[in-house]
């Protein structure tokens, strides 16, 4: 008979609960570009116990913590994400965060259909540094770097007209492989790059456009 202990096997209700906070904050350490986190770090974000802490990593981690390092943030993500059935969602990025991003990003309703934006970039000076919706708004230089580590495919446009067809590029070229755009204007895209375009004042002027046939 095995000895082995199942990572998960020793979760309780109480652990199982706290887990979707601990993924979401081990998530923007990633972006972040953080390695390691410690149990200490994690009870001070949430304001628990750290002992507490120790005992919920050790019940779902599949590998120890290092001494005076921690753990590492990509295994224990992977821990938690098994544990929430997480790993098979797909991660995504937003550029322009004007109104419409803003709303985008603050949207919590992505995830019940398996996407997550992990980080939202922009160029304008007076974005870039800011908080939205708990995620520190990114200098557009920053995107080929943060898609190529975290191997991003999905790309969501919510940039003027002018500058769609640029940042539809520029994601291309750094990998991703699927647009959601919300400019008014047709991407050229290579083949094998799926685009959902959503021109929200003509769908606006349709649908009034039904009603007074009605």
């Amino acid at each position: 008979m095995s000895n082995q202990v199942v990572a998960g096997s020793d979760l309780t209700p109480q652990m199982f609960a706290r887990l979707p906070g601990y993924y979401n904050y081990l998530r923007d350490l990633r972006v972040n570009q953080d390695e390691y986190v410690s149990a200490g770090a994690i009870a001070r974000e949430f304001g628990f116990n750290e002992v507490q802490v120790r005992k919920d990593l050790a019940a779902v981690s599949t590998t120890p913590g290092t001494p005076r390092k921690g753990f590492l943030v990509n295994d224990l993500l992977t821990s938690i994400g098994q544990q929430l059935g997480y790993n098979n969602d797909d991660e995504a990025v937003l550029i322009g965060v004007g109104k419409l991003g803003s709303a985008l990003l603050a949207y919590r309703g992505f995830g019940k259909h398996g996407v997550h934006i992990v980080a939202a970039f922009d160029t304008d000076p007076t974005i870039t540094g800011t908080q939205v919706a708990n995620k520190t708004i990114r200098p557009l230089d920053d995107l080929p770097a943060l898609c190529q580590r975290m191997s991003l495919r999905i790309g969501i446009i919510a940039v003027p007209s002018a500058s769609a067809q640029n940042v539809c590029t520029l994601l291309v070229d750094n990998g991703i492989r699927a647009i959601w755009n919300f400019a008014p204007v047709h991407l050229r895209v290579p083949d094998g790059v799926l685009v959902q375009n959503e021109n929200l004042p003509a769908q606006l002027a349709r649908l009034s456009r039904l009603l007074a046939n009605r």
